[in-house]
Formats: structure tokens, C-alpha cells, sequence
């Protein structure tokens, strides 16, 4: 077992336990931001596990749920959007905390990975993470400022 593996393992079993309880139980608000929060875990532990077990198909599978999961997140906030008007969820924390974890999986993994087209696609993958947690989030929270809901 190494530090890759470790740390995957310790992000699944952290994170994503207390997320998916999140989601089986509790108000909608919690639910949802739950919902946005297990995608947002569990593309950094696919990271670590591709570079632990030297699988590069894991960081494909990482960029398409980086990419995914916040979009599915949007499509839940659009339907839910009256349900959550009265109780919107603000998870503020959470979402800086998880964006802060992807992005120290990714620099990480960039550090170790060296100069290569490896690390271009990390990048990318970073950025969809980071970006689309915390767009999502806002979403979630109600929407942005000036913005009319169609």
C-alpha cells in the first residue's frame, strides 16, 4: 500500500460515506448539496487511485465525472428550484472544503506527474472540479444576483 492509496482510501471512507448518508436521509437542502458534494469527493479519489495504481483510464473517468456532476447538480437545482426556494441550502464551507481538496489532489498529482500532456489534462480536470462545485453550489444556494429564473 502506498500514500496514493491511502489517501483514496481515507477521502471514500470520509467523504463520501457521510455524503451518501446525506443523501439517504434529511431535508431536500441537505440532500442535494449532499448530491453535489459526493461527485465533488469522489473525482479526487479517482485521481489518486489512477496515479496509486497507475491507471490513466481513471483520470478519463475522473474529467467526465468533474465534468458531469456539476451539470447534473444544475439540472437538479432548475427542478427543485421552488421546493428549495423557502429553505435554500448554504453550504459554503463544505464547498470551499471540497474545492480545496481538489485542488490540492490535483497539484499534487501535477507535482508528481511531471511536464507531460498527463498534466495538461490534470489541469483541465482541476479546473472543471473546482469551477463546477462552486457554480453548482451558488446555483443550489439560489441562483446568481440579477439573474431571472426562465
Amino acid at each position: 500500500m502506498n500514500g496514493w492509496l491511502l489517501t483514496a482510501t481515507g477521502v471514500l471512507a470520509g467523504g463520501v460515506g457521510a455524503s451518501l448518508w446525506g443523501v439517504a436521509t434529511g431535508p431536500l437542502s441537505r440532500r442535494v448539496v449532499a448530491q453535489n458534494l459526493s461527485t465533488a469527493l469522489a473525482c479526487p479519489a479517482l485521481l489518486l487511485l489512477a496515479q496509486a495504481y497507475d491507471r490513466p483510464s481513471y483520470v478519463d473517468l475522473a474529467l467526465v465525472l468533474a465534468l458531469l456532476g456539476p451539470v447534473g447538480t444544475l439540472v437538479f437545482a432548475r427542478l427543485l428550484a421552488d421546493e428549495l426556494a423557502g429553505d435554500p441550502p448554504r453550504a459554503w464551507g463544505v464547498t470551499w472544503a471540497a474545492a480545496g481538496l481538489g485542488a490540492v489532489v490535483v497539484l499534487a498529482l501535477c507535482a508528481a506527474t511531471g511536464p507531460s500532456r498527463a498534466t495538461a489534462k490534470l489541469l483541465v480536470t482541476g479546473a472543471l472540479l473546482v469551477g463546477g462545485n462552486i457554480i453548482a453550489s451558488r446555483a443550489l444556494a439560489g441562483g446568481f444576483g440579477g439573474v431571472r429564473r426562465g
